[in-house]
């Protein structure tokens, strides 16, 4: 399985940084030329390397860490995105509810990523704390995951499981998934929440 972040702002580093203390591979990539964003990413750590947006895009899990207008340029390139798992990390506060047609904004998103399985997961937490390592006195920092796929969220989950989070599955988009979801200028309850679950 390969990863790629796409945006390499505060959140996309704070998952490199993720990436990188778990020793599991990823590129990373902006619309920044890759040159530029090597220095950070090598201060980030071995395993996280940059490239062109063109290379990210043919990794089989990607992370969507990009602002809300910016999804539209990464989905725009590809003509299909069969295959490929979208991990939707970004969030649309301050968006009318009515440009996003009334749904989710992961649900709205996933309407340009055509083929491609959409998850929303790792978007309702600071980048400070996202970067954070997530294992504090045995418990593990949680991070939500919705999807309107059933398959891709367990992949993501274990991948969650791998940077040492514990995964909460809440169900589909417009189900759970409005928890994480900002409604225009209101954040879903979920947003910002720092909760930690004690492993079995």
């Amino acid at each position: 399985m390969s990863y790629a972040i796409i945006g390499f702002g505060e959140i996309g580093q704070a998952l490199a940084h993720a990436f990188a203390r778990n020793n599991i591979n990823v590129i990373v990539a902006s619309r920044r030329k890759p040159e530029e964003l090597a220095p950070q990413a090598r201060a980030i750590g071995p395993t996280v390397v940059a490239r062109s947006l063109r290379d990210a895009l043919e990794a089989d899990t990607i992370l969507l860490a990009v602002p809300f207008a910016g999804y539209r340029e990464v989905a725009a390139a590809r003509s299909s995105w069969k295959g490929k798992t979208v991990i939707d990390v970004t969030n649309a506060f301050g968006v009318p509810v009515e440009e996003l047609d009334g749904l989710p904004y992961s649900a709205f998103v996933a309407k340009s990523f055509i083929g491609a399985r959409v998850v929303k997961g790792f978007n309702h937490l600071p980048a400070a704390t996202l970067a954070a390592d997530p294992i504090v006195d045995g418990s593990h920092r949680v991070v939500f995951l919705s999807s309107d796929d059933k398959d891709p969220i367990e992949g993501v989950a274990e991948l969650a499981k791998q940077l040492g989070f514990a995964p909460v599955k809440l169900g589909k988009f417009g189900e759970g998934g409005w928890l994480v979801h900002a409604r225009g200028r209101t954040w879903g309850q979920l947003i910002f929440e720092d909760l930690f679950k004690k492993e079995q």
